[in-house]
């Protein structure tokens, strides 16, 4: 059984971003040269995640909205977290939408259902972050 490890870095403009990174996942599946497997990829920091749904800027705003209302950035004070640091929000945001994917690899190629796409979710961007991409098989 082969094993590849990879981290890819992100560090967004805005606060909040859903990137699509499946680009980048299928090119570490190509370098990988695994052809049948699985590949996991997780958001290593505890304000970001990455999930799968549909690249569609309608949801992606939908789903800003919708987090927004469970857990709102403002008022800062409304969270015992925020005694240093203004990003309870952030923590509450991950906690929904997840850590990690697993992704079957089938023929040298992702395993999706129509419309899947990987997306990492920045929840309190504007720094560096990476996302551990790993993935075993034959």
């Amino acid at each position: 059984m082969k094993s590849y490890r990879k981290e890819l870095w992100f560090n967004t403009k805005n606060r909040r971003e859903f990137i699509n990174i499946t680009p980048q996942i299928e090119e570490c599946l190509r370098e990988s040269g695994i052809k049948e497997g699985l590949l996991l990829c997780n958001a290593m920091h505890i304000t970001a995640s990455v999930f799968i749904n549909d690249d569609e800027s309608g949801l992606h705003q939908d789903f800003e909205n919708w987090l927004e209302k469970l857990a709102p950035e403002k008022p800062y004070s409304q969270y015992n977290h925020n005694g240093f640091e203004d990003n309870a929000d952030a923590h509450l945001k991950r906690q929904i939408m997840g850590r990690e994917v697993v992704v079957a690899i089938t023929d040298g190629k992702l395993d999706f259902g129509p419309w899947e796409q990987i997306f990492y979710g920045e929840f309190d961007g504007k720094r560096k972050k990476r996302v551990l991409v790993k993935i075993i098989g034959e």
